[in-house]
């Protein structure tokens, strides 16, 4: 069986990603409380208790809130690095929360998925995106990050699928009514992708294995799917990329499940 990958939901108020292989099912990050994971999971037909792992992307609480009950509801065991580990557990209750610590950089099994944590640039303690690969399949997970690095664009190529944020329109954040300092914190190089820098990056990395793009954590008031959508359309189809599926992730409702078996193309874009 190929893999197959479903954003549970994402965005500031929470986020969690579902990827699966033949006979192990993980989650990266569990952002969302522990019921809207096992509700959105029970939408895709997975029961939470068949998750073999959940992988910590870095300690934000948007994407740890739902750790501790999902583990003791589910005895899921919980992956992260030393640094990820650190920050949760400065968190109440941490305590509770059993890990297994990886080291970023080195890759681990969980089942039949090889998982490759690499580090991204992030203001968090050690954050890290995630190469996931079972048999032939291999899926990119980068969700917060504020630039394309070199090894972040080594370790997207030769994905056949990738999760990745476009979390702003540069306009509408220069725009919004935040503090000049957090303005400044997500433009920064340890902040969020805009939509062209996301653009940018999947350019650098695709190859002609990348058959789907996922656009994740989008910003509830500086950013809208349409507008992400059509940004990173434009720019992938001026690259001559156009033939990459693409999707907007939302905070609300999961995706559909992407397989390499089932490709979803290219959404058509209105006239301007």
């Amino acid at each position: 069986m190929a893999m197959e990958v479903c954003v549970l939901g994402s965005g500031s108020s929470g986020n969690a990603i579902y990827v699966a292989s033949g006979r192990t099912r993980l989650l990266i990050d569990a952002g969302l409380s522990a019921r809207q994971v096992a509700v959105r999971l029970g939408s895709i037909g997975v029961d939470p208790e068949s998750i073999d792992g959940i992988c910590v992307s870095h300690e934000h609480g948007d994407h740890v809130a739902g750790l501790r009950v999902l583990q003791q509801r589910h005895d899921i065991p919980v992956y992260a690095n030393a640094g990820t580990r650190n920050g949760i557990q400065r968190m109440p209750r941490a305590n509770e929360i059993a890990m297994r610590i990886f080291q970023t950089g080195s890759a681990f099994d969980i089942g039949d998925i090889t998982v490759e944590p690499f580090s991204v640039p992030h203001d968090a303690y050690e954050p890290v995106g995630f190469r996931l690969q079972a048999g032939n399949t291999c899926v990119g997970v980068v969700t917060d990050l504020g630039m394309g690095t070199a090894l972040v664009r080594d370790r997207l190529k030769g994905c056949h699928a990738v999760v990745i944020e476009s979390n702003h329109d540069e306009d509408l954040l220069r725009e919004a009514p935040r503090p000049w300092p957090l303005k400044q914190r997500i433009r920064s190089r340890q902040g969020h992708l805009s939509n062209i820098d996301a653009a940018r990056l999947i350019a650098e990395c695709a190859t002609e294995q990348l058959g789907h793009v996922i656009l994740a954590h989008l910003s509830s008031d500086c950013n809208t799917p349409d507008t992400a959508l059509r940004t990173v359309a434009s720019q992938l189809r001026l690259d001559g990329l156009g033939h990459i599926g693409l999707e907007v992730s939302l905070a609300n409702e999961p995706t559909a499940l992407w397989s390499p078996l089932q490709p979803r193309p290219m959404p058509a874009l209105a006239s301007s």
